[in-house]
């Protein structure tokens, strides 16, 4: 059974923790949410099927064993699961204590840690894989680029990284930093354009691998793959980006 890890929250109460629903009144925080979230993820666990976007990011890795770390793991499934299957040492971090609770269920092997995402450190060149599907838009933009060369210091070289990131097509706005309903709940958003992401990401290193728009249980998200040079290099973006 994999340990739980429990890292205290920053005093500071950003946007996607206190939540406000219309009229500007205090609902319930994003942690909250996921917590509730949690109570109906058996009817919902199959809604997002990511078996094709898995496939093509794991025939990308340079290793066929190795050590990812997955930011907003929820419960553990499918993502983690997937690489636990293949033999991989898997670390998940999720602000959730019930979705860990879950992630304890459905990937025990996992190493699951309770905090958010900004607030953990590794040691350099940890991993050869880090992913955040699903859970960078929930932070603000403003600290999308600092995260980004977290990533890059946590990952070997030639470490690839993957993460899902709000667009136009999911927002209705090229930059965006407000509330959207899901499932019956008012949630935080944040997500700059494509070009300023793409920006951040190259400034903190990464070539940039590819980058599509898929739909994944109606939903429209832009994902994107980037790795870490085995050196040095002349960063350059694909046609595709």
């Amino acid at each position: 059974m994999a340990i739980l890890i429990q890292r205290r929250y920053s005093a500071r109460i950003y946007p996607f923790q206190r939540q406000r629903s219309r009229g500007d009144t205090v609902s319930a925080t994003l942690e909250q949410i996921y917590d509730g979230f949690a109570e109906t993820y058996d009817k919902n666990r199959n809604r997002f099927e990511m078996t094709e976007v898995l496939d093509s990011f794991f025939a990308r890795l340079s290793v066929e064993q190795g050590k990812l770390l997955d930011l907003g793991c929820g419960a553990g499934e499918p993502l983690p699961r997937f690489f636990i299957d293949r033999a991989w040492d898997v670390t998940g971090v999720d602000f959730s204590e019930r979705m860990l609770a879950l992630a304890s269920i459905y990937a025990p092997e996992m190493k699951r840690i309770h905090a958010d995402m900004r607030q953990v450190d590794f040691a350099p060149d940890r991993f050869d894989a880090i992913t955040a599907i699903y859970s960078l838009f929930h932070i603000p933009s403003t600290d999308h680029a600092s995260l980004f060369e977290s990533f890059y210091r946590w990952l070997r070289p030639e470490g690839k990284a993957l993460l899902t990131y709000a667009t136009r097509e999911y927002t209705g706005s090229d930059e965006f930093d407000g509330y959207k309903e899901l499932m019956g709940q008012t949630l935080y958003y944040s997500h700059k354009s494509p070009e300023n992401l793409y920006t951040d990401l190259e400034r903190a290193g990464f070539d940039i691998e590819a980058a599509d728009h898929r739909v994944i249980g109606n939903e429209t998200f832009l994902w994107v793959t980037m790795s870490k040079p085995a050196s040095a290099s002349r960063i350059s973006r694909p046609s595709n980006a």
